[in-house]
């Protein structure tokens, strides 16, 4: 797939809009470095789980898309259908911090 330039929003949990520009492959690949580069920073908060929501706009051709951080985490833990997939899933499991290092 070709790579994206993609504007990511993350809210934290003072309700605070947080929006790295990044460049992906996929949706889940945008989101899973939109979380990578806001975590941790003096500036923003603790990000929520479950349903809160990650706003991903893909640019040209402009398309946005809203994802439930539960929906990506249970897609990141759920079984892979191919070795590219297993690939994937476990470089974004270690953007995001959850797989071994």
């Amino acid at each position: 797939m070709p790579l994206k330039a993609c504007t990511v929003v993350v809210h934290d949990l003072y309700g605070t809009a947080h929006s790295p520009n990044v460049t992906a492959e996929t949706l889940y690949e945008a989101v899973a470095q939109a979380i990578a580069t806001v975590q941790g920073h003096e500036w923003v908060g603790d990000i929520g789980k479950g349903l809160s929501t990650v706003s991903v706009k893909v640019r040209n051709p402009e398309v946005t898309h809203i994802v439930k951080i539960q929906d990506f985490e249970n897609w990141l833990n759920r079984g892979s259908k191919s070795p590219a997939d297993t690939a994937l899933k476990a470089r974004l499991r270690m953007m995001v911090g959850t797989g071994k290092r």
